[in-house]
């Protein structure tokens, strides 16, 4: 009887498991927390609905300012009053992630970037949305005549999270010529 001369490796513990997307973790609870204490920040300092010259916080006059809204929409408020329909996209993204995690190559270490911002972009807003109902922004600039949509820190970090993992796709894309190649 032959006996198979290559040894087999114990399946990887739940342990290390972890541990192979811990720079995603490490990240997602960064961006969570930071999100959390400036939203923290703004709800303690000023009243919801606060926006204008007279209710915000000025950071350099005429282009940046701090303020208090809440949004119900999703960005550029889109979707304004679907709070809801939101968060359980939020909860099916999350998971999609979870069980995609192998397809996305997240053992990559700028898609674990990208998704750590993602991932904790998404976890910040979803608790807005449990906990007030609305999301809480407080970004605010100006150019000149254009406002920008006023913002919060997690969807700063999921805009970067998704510009960084297009860029990762293209740059990790098989080319035509090496799909060629690796078919008989």
């Amino acid at each position: 009887m032959p006996t198979d001369p290559t040894p087999v490796s114990p399946a990887p513990s739940r342990c290390q498991r972890i541990r192979a997307y811990r720079l995603l973790l490490a990240l997602a609870i960064l961006v969570f927390v930071l999100d959390q204490l400036t939203k923290l920040w703004i709800i303690n300092r000023l009243p919801l609905g606060s926006y204008g010259p007279y209710e915000s916080i000025t950071v350099i006059p005429g282009f940046f300012y701090l303020v208090h809204v809440g949004n119900t929409g999703a960005a550029w408020s889109m979707l304004t009053g679907k709070s809801t329909l939101l968060a359980a996209i939020a909860i099916i993204t999350l998971a999609g992630i979870y069980f995609f995690r192998s397809s996305l190559g997240l053992r990559d270490r700028l898609a674990q970037i990208a998704f750590g911002l993602l991932c904790g972009g998404i976890v910040g807003n979803l608790v807005d949305r449990i906990q007030h109902q609305h999301v809480v922004d407080f970004l605010d600039f100006h150019f000149g005549s254009y406002v920008y949509p006023t913002f919060n820190v997690a969807d700063s970090a999921i805009c970067v999270g998704v510009v960084l993992y297009l860029w990762h796709s293209f740059k990790t894309a098989p080319t035509a010529a090496q799909r060629n190649a690796s078919q008989p």
